[in-house]
């Protein structure tokens, strides 16, 4: 085979995998933008051999970049262990998970831990326990506006993106926004009929925005007053995305907040599927009730031996400090860069502002992602204006420069 041949073969097979995506997945995604065959640590390729740094991880799921030794050496002995055993059953590595799950958030006695496989059903399962908690006299859950909880019924009535819920409706009722950041609203709309509210201490679809200092601590105190749960989504936050276990625990967004309901999923299985929610203190007694949640997958051998090495490699290789570091790096070279505004967001969950320029024009982030992409950049244009990071917690400054290089160009366009 000639050199020409052999280079030209992979877009050959790329075309034909596109071609038969079209012809037998679901449109739901639309039209993939690569066909990606390989990863290691924070770069993928394509199928015809071009690299990429992703500086997505797969909307921050690849905590420890693409096959991590660790984890790539737990999932095989796992499965080469013990795969499915449903669950009428328990198994080691689940039992160790949810005990490293109580260690890192320092669980008071009566809490407890549901595995599921994603973070809409964490979140779709701290649903069922609001509901089960209010005892049909608080029919009302308050969710804020911005939000994404997930797109199963009961969590896509939590998220606040019309064009999520609209066609779907009516949908799951009882579920009532209020005003982002807004205290005053939050405490006019809690109520004795108020079950539950659901926040996110870091908005990660609107662009990457922390609620106002002093939020979740004042959601506390109304809820308490209320009688009614705290629950936090740290699906996207949690798992040392912003240099702390979970976002709530950092004291410049939490304040030593301690909600009822936590909910994780994303990058606690670094690639594997899994999702937990998690119940703090007595919470668990006043909630579910054995037979009244189930998911067959829930707590799975693979998976759970995944997470667990997630959660022990981050605590080997200091990833919490790491991230916090990377950040205060990338937050100085990201800030010296022409048409760049407000970066925000912790750690390694970062959104980039993209500022108008001489002609008054906020630049297209849907454009600059599309030339990054081209550039052999993943990155994510989460919102109009806005750019999202959420690169692998083991990512260097050396990987990121040729990046922050680029970053200038690709927003000029």
């Amino acid at each position: 085979m000639s050199e020409a041949t052999h280079q030209q073969a992979p877009t050959d097979q790329a075309q034909t995998w596109r071609d038969n995506f079209s012809r037998v997945l679901s449109p739901v995604f639309g039209s993939p933008q690569l066909d990606l065959v390989r990863g290691e640590g924070s770069y993928v390729w394509d199928a015809s051999g071009k690299k990429y740094l992703d500086l997505l991880a797969g909307i921050a799921v690849n905590a420890l970049g693409h096959c991590h030794p660790a984890w790539v050496k737990a999932i095989t002995e796992q499965a080469s262990t013990l795969g499915h055993i449903s669950n009428f059953f328990t198994s080691p590595p689940q039992i160790a998970l949810a005990n490293k799950i109580h260690e890192i958030l320092n669980l008071p006695s009566g809490s407890a831990v549901f595995f599921s496989n994603s973070g809409t059903e964490a979140n779709e399962a701290a649903f069922k326990m609001a509901r089960r908690a209010g005892g049909g006299g608080r029919p009302f859950i308050i969710a804020v506006e911005g939000a994404f909880h997930g797109r199963t019924m009961g969590s896509l009535a939590l998220t606040a993106k019309e064009a999520y819920r609209a066609p779907f409706a009516p949908g799951v009722p009882g579920v009532v926004h209020v005003p982002y950041g807004d205290v005053e609203a939050l405490a006019a709309a809690i109520n004795d009929n108020t079950a539950a509210v659901f926040i996110e201490p870091i908005q990660g679809e609107v662009g990457v925005r922390t609620h106002p200092q002093g939020y979740l601590k004042a959601a506390r105190e109304l809820t308490t007053k209320a009688g009614a749960l705290l629950v936090l989504d740290e699906v996207q936050s949690g798992i040392a995305r912003t240099g702390y276990w979970f976002a709530h625990q950092d004291w410049s967004i939490g304040e030593g907040v301690t909600p009822d309901i936590i909910t994780s999923a994303k990058g606690l299985g670094g690639g594997m599927p899994i999702g937990a929610t998690i119940t703090v203190g007595d919470a668990n007694t006043k909630l579910l009730e054995a037979g009244q949640h189930g998911t067959t997958f829930g707590g799975n051998p693979i998976a759970c031996a995944a997470a667990l090495a997630v959660l022990e490699t981050i605590e080997s290789e200091s990833l919490h400090d790491h991230a916090r570091d990377i950040n205060d790096w990338l937050t100085s070279q990201l800030t010296a860069i022409d048409g760049i505004g407000e970066i925000t967001g912790q750690g390694l969950l970062i959104g980039i502002e993209l500022l108008p320029d001489a002609g008054g024009e906020i630049p297209d982030s849907k454009a600059v992602a599309a030339r990054a992409l081209d550039a052999g950049f993943i990155i994510n244009p989460v919102a109009p204006g806005r750019l999202r990071l959420a690169p692998p917690l083991t990512i260097t400054e050396e990987e990121l420069a040729p990046f922050v290089a680029a970053l200038p160009g690709l927003i000029a366009g």
